[in-house]
């Protein structure tokens, strides 16, 4: 049996489609399961020898040329080689866990016999690439994820703790340069919206106490002009340092976290993954469906007025804005002690 699994990202979506995929493996060890995905996340999944504990290989979705540049050549050359890649594994099943327009016309460029995805994708029109749709079962995305795959292989799958490739240049740059002292706490202050940020001084003040409490207190940032990053180090009055990594490395530092703290961001989810002890700030995103999922202690706070929004605004949630620098800390004193 070959499975595709169709998930391109981003950081966070991705580590949540893997629990019920690390189950399928699990369940079928025999079988071949590769996944599409964007090349920004393919470190989630394989190293940089296309070896992973989970599937057997990638299909590396160029999204960001895509969007960037539709009708360049370098698009269509990207798609052109994308497809041809695709229709010579000759899938079984794939598997559409993401539901969007862009993942199910990738759905169907596969030329699979068998095409599923949910009967309420994201984006309706995804639907019309699908030979089969299934109803979407289970509150948190995890738990959908594991139902629908499931469903689509015939068999009844629960979500399983995840194993992270481990990336050997990666692994010793955190080592020996990212981890200068430990315990160490990163903050993870950014998120795909400006209403999932935590005000940048309310980081700083938080950063300040946890430095005291004893934790060398890192920001990671995806780039060194990372704005809400530098805000953060900023208001921490040199309580904090950046760090700037990629995928690969944010992984490696990760793993090495003894603490983690930050909103509905991709780091987040993957703190809860590799199970480091978590603080998650929630506001207009419902931590019920989108929360961190992992076997690791962990604690997500959500003022009673947030309201569940999926909208990007850029102004911070009014509920978010009230979480207290002292909230948060009861809630790294509770996960310090789990």
């Amino acid at each position: 049996m070959k499975v595709l699994i169709v998930r391109v990202g981003a950081l966070g979506d991705v580590l949540h489609a893997l629990p019920a995929v690390a189950a399928l493996r699990r369940a079928r060890p025999d079988w071949t399961i590769d996944w599409v995905v964007d090349p920004r996340w393919a470190p989630l999944l394989v190293d940089s020898e296309g070896r992973g504990p989970i599937v057997n290989r990638v299909h590396l979705a160029e999204t960001k040329l895509w969007s960037s540049a539709p009708l360049s050549p370098a698009t269509l050359r990207s798609i052109c080689a994308l497809r041809k890649a695709l229709r010579a594994q000759h899938y079984d099943l794939v598997v559409d866990l993401q539901g969007t327009l862009r993942s199910g016309v990738i759905s169907r460029m596969t030329g699979a016999p068998q095409r599923v995805g949910y009967s309420d994708p994201r984006e309706s029109l995804a639907a019309r690439f699908y030979t089969k749709k299934f109803t979407r079962r289970g509150v948190h995305v995890v738990e959908q994820a594991a139902a629908l795959l499931g469903e689509a292989c015939g068999m009844e799958l629960a979500p399983v703790e995840v194993s992270l490739p481990r990336e050997e240049w990666a692994e010793n740059w955190a080592a020996e340069e990212a981890v200068l002292a430990r315990p160490m706490c990163v903050l993870g202050a950014g998120g795909g919206w400006g209403a999932k940020h935590w005000p940048a001084e309310k980081f700083g003040a938080l950063a300040v106490q946890v430095r005291m409490m004893g934790f060398d207190v890192v920001v990671n940032a995806h780039h060194k002009d990372d704005v809400v990053a530098a805000e953060v180090v900023a208001a921490s009055q040199g309580a904090a340092r950046m760090v700037v990594c990629n995928v690969a490395g944010l992984v490696a530092l990760t793993r090495r976290a003894d603490l983690f703290i930050g909103g509905d961001t991709g780091p987040t989810h993957l703190a809860a993954a590799l199970a480091v002890p978590l603080v998650a700030l929630f506001g207009p995103t419902d931590p019920a469906r989108n929360g961190p999922w992992g076997p690791g202690a962990m604690r997500v706070l959500r003022d009673a007025s947030s309201v569940t929004s999926y909208k990007h605004v850029a102004d911070v949630d009014p509920g978010l804005a009230k979480l207290s620098v002292e909230t948060v800390i009861e809630g790294v004193q509770h996960v310090c002690r789990s």
